[in-house]
């Protein structure tokens, strides 16, 4: 018999929920066959069969919240062990990670869910939190995992709320009834996290912004003189993400803290540049990240970023590709945003927000002129960034994109 695993999740996440079980127990497989999704903070993770087989047993249900190394389930050579099982025999409802594989569940001070438990009874590693930190389920309201049960993450977050907030002990207020042509739908775990870290660093950072606006004229030009040649040499289009990529890594350099992060009292400069880059997924916003954007040609980030898209649109993201980013992009106009305040990617210090290139009439050598013009918006921590350093950060990217001359030249 071969145990199915929780593969190791990837830098700074802990914990996944099982989403979706491909097989079900007693049906044949192939090794390296997808068996269960995972889904975590950042992406969906397929798990695959370590070996050929039968689905012998499912170790943690869907909706389980499983940690790395955790037992996922198991298969078993051949058909005999699983005819050797009932169809209807009763599975674990969740495995608790690096525990020994024993035939009856190990007694805890607390709650447990267990076959025959209600639904909304806690998942294990929540009920062992719960019982060493006192955490109630009436104060912890109703759970985010399957059928309303109560996971790790949701102590979590209890044990994080102000404990001077007499409301936060109370059970949560029952829904609204839904009116017609409504339906409630749960958040999918990438959402909520999306949600909780947008909400996080609005909480934690003493975020601002600055704006300006980019005569893009220039770029233009350029890209739509050379954008055949390119492509043709390089077999990737030319875009304009690959300029802004170039002009922030410019002002990075002069502009440190930017780049920077606050860790405790310390401040972390970064002798190098991973560029993240926001795209839209099938599940919501994900940041990949471009890692040696500063030693990166044209070509080279504008391959990256292609493929990075494509993984997106496909759900084919790794982990180890969302993971390490310390300054954002994120392009609000290929939607046809005109202006906006970009939220920062925690724990980053700034991030850029480009948006819809529009003809407006500005003022050039005293004469007015029709220029396709750009509002760009930096949105940084004033914690460790300066005003005058944000605003001279955007006023070098800004100068950058007008005279891509000096992104050639190193000026």
């Amino acid at each position: 018999m071969t145990d199915i695993l929780v593969p190791t999740l990837g830098e700074s996440v802990s914990t996944a929920t099982v989403a979706r079980w491909l097989k079900k127990a007693g049906e044949a497989v192939a090794a390296d066959e997808p068996l269960v999704e995972l889904e975590t903070d950042k992406v969906t993770v397929e798990v695959n069969a370590p070996s050929a087989g039968v689905l012998e047993a499912i170790a943690a249900d869907e909706g389980a919240e499983v940690e790395p190394g955790a037992v996922l389930g198991s298969i078993a050579a051949g058909g005999a062990a699983a005819a050797a099982k009932p169809a209807n025999a009763p599975q674990p409802a969740s495995s608790t990670p690096a525990a020994p594989k024993v035939e009856t569940p190990r007694p805890v001070s607390g709650p447990v869910a267990v076959p025959g438990t209600p639904a909304e009874a806690p998942f294990p590693a929540a009920a062992k939190m719960m019982a060493e930190t006192g955490a109630t389920a009436a104060g912890i309201g109703a759970g985010t995992g399957k059928d309303g049960r109560i996971t790790k993450g949701d102590v979590l977050d209890y044990l994080a709320r102000p404990a001077a907030a007499p409301a936060a002990a109370a059970p949560k207020a029952a829904p609204r009834a839904l009116e017609e042509g409504e339906e409630r739908v749960k958040m999918t775990r990438l959402r909520a996290t999306i949600a909780r870290r947008l909400k996080e660093a609005q909480n934690t950072a003493a975020m601002l912004t600055t704006f300006n606006e980019v005569d893009m004229g220039a770029a233009m030009a350029l890209r739509a003189e050379y954008k055949d040649a390119f492509e043709k040499k390089h077999g990737v289009k030319l875009g304009f993400m690959s300029f802004f990529v170039k002009a922030c890594v410019a002002a990075l350099k002069e502009f440190p803290a930017v780049n920077a992060e606050i860790a405790g009292d310390e401040i972390v400069y970064k002798n190098f540049v991973h560029m993240g880059i926001a795209v839209g997924g099938p599940s919501g916003l994900v940041v990949p990240v471009v890692r040696h954007a500063d030693q990166m040609s044209f070509a080279e980030i504008e391959k990256t970023i292609a493929g990075y898209g494509k993984k997106a649109r496909d759900g084919a993201l790794k982990l180890d590709e969302l993971a390490g980013g310390s300054f954002t992009i994120t392009n609000g106009g290929i939607y046809g945003s005109l202006m906006s305040t970009p939220i920062l990617n925690p724990p980053q210090s700034g991030i850029l927000g480009m948006h819809k290139i529009q003809d407006r009439p500005m003022a050039v050598g005293g004469k007015v002129e029709i220029r396709p013009m750009m509002y760009i918006a930096l949105s940084y921590d004033h914690r460790i960034v300066d005003g005058k350093e944000a605003v001279s950060f955007l006023v070098r990217v800004k100068e950058s994109i007008e005279d891509p001359r000096r992104l050639m030249l190193d000026i």
